[in-house]
């Protein structure tokens, strides 16, 4: 791990393998637990590319945006048909609103705190991750998982799993609202030890329900095997 400078800034990053998985974060303040958790991070990504050379997890950039948008839009169609309207899924729009979401939040600094990966399967994206700060009035837990999206096409390669460990800590209490029903996404996250704390909303015409995980996980970065659910 290097510290560079950037305007007077410290900044820090992580070599991984020859694809260079892990990159210089910016505005992210070289401190001692920044970088520590950085290099939890990169000991993740090294666990990821042994367990499968086809997929590479990387962390998102803002040439990404495009195509990150075309999954967000894909995954929902594939998800939420018959839960959303498809006045809203087959909104001739809605590719471009989701680009333009990405490209914020991969360049502008008010969002350079959250964590953005993206699943590539033999050089081709399959999915999409972001995580954040818990934004629930009541929360108790350090991250929030926000989007997580993997094709159907690319359900069994392990991706959603390795985009899990690549934007939450493994070892920190966490967060998630997932669609109810979508029994394969909920038992998803159970397996990675998320369980429902009785919390329910409704956004865009759908049920959601709020799946908690404490800290202390079992979910480690030495856990290499791929997840087949």
């Amino acid at each position: 791990m290097t510290a560079l400078s950037k305007n007077g800034a410290p900044y820090c990053i992580i070599s991984i393998n020859r694809s260079t998985i892990g990159r210089a974060l910016p505005n992210r303040p070289a401190n001692g637990t920044l970088c520590g958790n950085l290099l939890k991070t990169a000991n993740v990504l090294r666990n990821i590319g042994r367990m499968n050379t086809r997929l590479s997890i990387r962390l998102a950039t803002p040439a990404d945006a495009a195509a990150m948008a075309r999954i967000h839009v894909a995954t929902w169609q594939e998800t939420y048909r018959g839960l959303m309207t498809d006045e809203v899924l087959d909104d001739s729009e809605f590719v471009s609103a989701r680009q333009r979401f990405w490209t914020i939040g991969l360049t502008d600094e008010r969002f350079a705190h959250h964590r953005v990966a993206v699943a590539e399967f033999d050089g081709e994206l399959i999915g999409i991750a972001q995580s954040a700060e818990p934004t629930d009035a009541d929360a108790t837990w350090s991250q929030q998982l926000n989007i997580l999206c993997v094709l159907a096409s690319a359900h069994g390669t392990g991706a959603g799993k390795s985009l899990l460990e690549a934007v939450l800590f493994y070892d920190a209490a966490a967060a998630l609202w997932v669609a109810d029903p979508n029994r394969r996404a909920q038992a998803f996250y159970r397996k990675h030890d998320f369980i429902p704390d009785g919390t329910a909303k409704e956004e865009y015409g759908i049920k959601e329900i709020r799946m908690v995980r404490r800290g202390q996980s079992k979910l480690q970065p030495s856990e290499s095997a791929p997840d087949r659910a």
